[in-house]
């Protein structure tokens, strides 16, 4: 009976072991990351520190990379000069790459972006906003002055894909330490800073989605070790 005992126990090892083994190797890399933009630029006040004016997500899709810009609490995009005369800044100086099918959502319909169009950039010149330092790419309005009123433009979401890259290519810092800026319009909910304009950045992305198999393959050890104390007893 002990040694029927002592070869299932082996038996079940194995299978746990093999389990984890087989989570290791097939799992898939992680193929969206998000970020929140919580640092603020505003020179004429900023609300309490950790606020989050809104989110960038990135996915991976094709041989591209879908960005999903998203502001909060009622915040709208605006384009000045604290914000490099850009709506959204980030970076790219991949070779070939492109921004394309520039797209918001106006009354829950998505649309191209404001009469005149929205422009998307790679491998620019230094687009230097203010308290942030120096990006490569961004997304501005054809013609500025359709952006940078005090009530226009009305949107706060960017949707948009850069081809011919990859997320650990896009999520590059800068000097400063930046990944992305938005120079943004503060909204009537965002406490502390209504009305005022000026860029906010993120600088940290939120722990990507891969996170659930390591948990998964470290339960898988822990149920494994649990077997090996029990047939030494």
């Amino acid at each position: 009976m002990k040694r029927d005992r002592m070869k299932f126990g082996a038996r079940l090892g194995l299978a746990v072991a093999t389990v984890g083994v087989a989570l290791m190797t097939t799992a898939t890399p992680a193929q969206a990351v998000s970020f929140d933009l919580t640092s603020c630029h505003i020179s004429t006040g900023c609300p309490a520190a950790g606020t989050i004016f809104g989110t960038v997500t990135l996915t991976t899709a094709g041989t591209g990379v879908t960005f999903d810009v998203v502001l909060l609490n009622g915040n709208t995009f605006v384009e000045t000069g604290a914000g490099g005369g850009y709506l959204f800044v980030f970076n790219d100086t991949v070779a070939g790459s492109a921004v394309t099918g520039i797209t918001t959502t106006i009354n829950g319909s998505v649309v191209t972006v404001i009469p005149g169009g929205v422009t998307g950039l790679t491998n620019q010149a230094p687009i230097h906003a203010d308290g942030t330092g120096d990006f490569t790419a961004g997304i501005k309005c054809t013609v500025d002055s359709d952006c940078n009123g005090g009530s226009t433009p009305d949107f706060n979401d960017l949707h948009f894909t850069v081809t011919n890259a990859t997320i650990a290519q896009l999520t590059t810092a800068n000097a400063n330490g930046n990944i992305f800026v938005a120079d943004i319009l503060c909204g009537a909910a965002q406490t502390g800073c209504v009305g005022q304009t000026g860029p906010v950045d993120a600088s940290i992305p939120r722990v990507p989605d891969g996170g659930m198999t390591v948990t998964l393959l470290g339960c898988a050890l822990v149920g494994l070790e649990g077997l090996r104390r029990r047939l030494r007893a």
